[in-house]
């Protein structure tokens, strides 16, 4: 597995030298561009607006622009300087807290966090407390010239890493447009959606849900490869277009009714033959 950061954690006195490995990987399928009349892949160019030419890598500068059209230039080794001074210093778990009063919003990447070579006690305590505990470890990481807050937690055995987001980095849900400010719904409503609610629950089995785009996508892909002729699927059930909200939740719990199975009628015993009477 490629490690992505190599540095130490610590929490106390307590020091972990540790490698970072990201523990999810993007699976989309990746389409180039090509031109359509010699499928040749299009290529890119920087090019200058005022001046109209090419700009090669050595004649980029980078810069904020703190107004429209205005710019504050950074230079290189400004930026390096600032990121060395950052890297440098261990991340460390700054406070322990409940994992539940952390909400999903603020959750960005995960990372699984293995103990280098002489590491492998110190992660392992880390690893036990946090587990009797039942608490998590908050800290900041320095990872791509970027400062992140990070939970730190116990997944499957392994020490996880989770960047989150800062709180200012969370919009702010008063800005969410036309959003009911109270509940108007009946209690015929509310209870008859918690029924719909409680046939529909399950446990969580990750393994039951599949990227189905993804999967159609490579077939398509595979059959345009092969010059085999391309099925095109059944189409779903179009989706009722019930305006009534009690109706549609009632056809909502029709639809997902378990099928009753059929009793299976029992044979009747085959009554025994008389006997034959004997020709006299």
């Amino acid at each position: 597995m490629h490690t992505i950061w190599k540095g130490s954690i610590s929490f106390g006195l307590v020091n972990i030298p540790i490698k970072l490995h990201a523990a999810t990987e993007d699976k989309d399928v990746k389409l180039r561009t090509l031109h359509k009349e010699c499928n040749s892949p299009i290529k890119y160019e920087k090019v200058c607006p005022v001046c109209d030419k090419e700009v090669k890598n050595e004649d980029i500068v980078k810069a904020y622009e703190y107004t429209k059209g205005k710019f504050v230039v950074l230079d290189d080794e400004d930026l390096e300087a600032l990121k060395k001074e950052n890297e440098d210093k261990a991340v460390e778990i700054i406070d322990f807290v409940k994992m539940s009063e952390i909400d999903p919003i603020y959750y960005q990447r995960s990372y699984f966090m293995s103990p280098s070579e002489s590491g492998g006690k110190a992660y392992s305590l880390l690893r036990k407390a946090l587990e009797e505990s039942q608490k998590v470890g908050i800290a900041k990481i320095m990872i791509r010239a970027k400062e992140q807050l990070a939970v730190i937690r116990v997944y499957d055995n392994t020490l996880v890493m989770e960047t989150i987001h800062f709180p200012d980095e969370v919009r702010k849900t008063v800005d969410v447009p036309n959003v009911p400010s109270e509940d108007k719904v009946t209690e015929k409503e509310l209870d008859t959606a918690i029924m719909l609610i409680d046939q529909l629950t399950t446990e969580f089995d990750p393994d039951k849900y599949h990227d189905d785009y993804r999967t159609a996508l490579l077939e398509l892909i595979e059959a345009k490869r092969t010059g085999k002729e391309i099925v095109t699927p059944a189409e779903k059930e179009p989706v009722s277009n019930v305006t009534d909200l009690m109706a549609a939740l009632q056809a909502s719990i029709d639809r997902t009714k378990p099928e009753k199975k059929e009793p299976v009628k029992k044979k009747k015993a085959a009554k025994p033959k008389a006997k034959e009477k004997k020709q006299a």
